[in-house]
């Protein structure tokens, strides 16, 4: 194919695979279920194994089919490389398994997801301090600020209250003090918004949820963006020091969370998201103009009490919100006034479907108190602003007057 210097973003990812050799002429890069490379040389064999040159060595550490969705990822996020996990939380839990040491300090958000707030008590209990932070406002990252803080951890827009966290200033913060900045990209995707383009070293996304987009595959992304300063990192090990300073930090992640920890990403799952990743620019375009819709419907209705999303201009954050993404996302959540019952209100509800994933073409709905923040307890919801009454809407691609009628009819008791 004749090169054309810049693309769009879906042109881009639709064509990808094809820049390189494709067997058989295939649109798609085959699903390589083999797990094990054979070489007719044994020398490059060794060679591969050492890293003198590419190649594949073993399915837990890179097959030609996860490698293809890895350099979507890549393009997708106008980063140097990417490595696929099984999971989000696998991706999320290899920062632990592969970069932190007994001793260290990370920074979180404290508006995150269940899961990732559950990992990080995990990692308190095992010799990591962690200190978790209102991300909305950059000072209250730099006030716990040590001598030892390896990494910052924020997501973009917070699951399920929707709080975006002051990113271009923590990431200022971050390149002054040569800490590593991991955005979660999760809830904007690269289509609404690019981490790198405020100093993340390296972003997280959640493979599962709109970048599959249709709930049929699991897998989560590390992504560096080539911004981070690897040589300065003092947890990388002395084998890993002589590949070239850019490349340090991934090598160590693929070794320790793929090769060690095995939380590899199977090739079936990333021909599944490779193909859902065609049509995320024009998903997410959907779903957010819904989202927007949904949710100044229900702010304008006496019968719901709250509405947290950030394209509606009562949001706290709406100017940071308007400031650094495309469109607003497609998650938002809401409160019914008190004499509502939640659960009644869920039931009539004909459209929308009770369940827990996000990011899916359908409208997926659940009461969050009783169920994925249930864990934590009433304290620790409360203080990430979670009411008991609390819906999580993740919203679809339906026809917006079917969905906006579907939620308004439910409030009619």
């Amino acid at each position: 194919m004749s090169e054309k210097k810049h693309y769009g973003f879906t042109t881009t990812i639709l064509h990808n695979d094809r820049r390189k050799a494709i067997e058989q002429g295939s649109l798609h890069k085959p699903i390589h279920t083999s797990v094990a490379f054979g070489y007719n040389d044994a020398r490059q064999l060794a060679s591969v194994f050492q890293g003198k040159e590419p190649g594949f060595r073993y399915g837990r550490q890179g097959n030609p089919t996860v490698s293809a969705l890895e350099d979507k990822i890549t393009k997708m996020e106008d980063g140097v490389s990417s490595l696929c996990f099984g999971t989000g939380m696998a991706a999320i839990g290899a920062l632990f398994q592969a970069l932190l040491r007994e001793g260290d300090h990370i920074v979180s958000s404290s508006f995150l997801f269940g899961n990732t707030n559950s990992l990080w008590q995990t990692v308190a209990g095992q010799g990591v301090e962690v200190d978790f932070v209102d991300a909305t406002d950059v000072a209250n990252v730099e006030a716990v600020l040590k001598e030892n803080t390896r990494l910052v951890f924020v997501e973009t827009i917070a699951n399920p209250r929707t709080q975006v966290a002051d990113l271009a200033r923590i990431g200022e913060l971050c390149r002054a003090r040569g800490i590593l900045y991991v955005v979660d990209n999760t809830m904007t995707t690269p289509y609404l918004f690019r981490p790198k383009a405020v100093g993340a070293g390296l972003v997280v996304n959640s493979l599962t949820k709109s970048i599959a987009g249709h709930g049929i595959a699991l897998g989560g992304a590390l992504t560096d963006t080539g911004l981070f300063d690897w040589s300065a990192f003092p947890n990388i090990a002395a084998n890993f020091r002589k590949q070239p300073p850019a490349a340090q930090g991934m090598a160590q992640l693929r070794a320790k969370a793929l090769r060690d920890f095995g939380a590899a990403l199977g090739p079936e799952a990333a021909h599944h998201i490779a193909v859902g990743a065609e049509t995320l620019a024009l998903r997410m375009e959907r779903t957010c103009a819904n989202a927007l819709a949904l949710a100044q419907m229900l702010e304008a209705d006496e019968r719901v009490s709250a509405v947290h999303y950030p394209g509606l201009p009562s949001h706290p954050q709406h100017g940071l919100s308007t400031e650094l993404f495309r469109a607003a996302g497609s998650l938002l959540s809401f409160e019914l006034r008190a004499d509502i019952d939640p659960f009644d209100y869920l039931n009539r509800l004909n459209l929308a479907i009770p369940a827990s994933n996000l990011g899916d073409t359908r409208t997926l709905v659940i009461p969050v108190a009783h169920t994925i923040f249930f864990e934590m307890g009433a304290e620790r919801r409360a203080s990430m602003g979670i009411a008991e009454s609390l819906i999580r809407v993740s919203v679809g691609i339906e026809d917006a007057d079917d969905l906006l009628e579907d939620f308004r009819v439910a409030l009619d008791v």
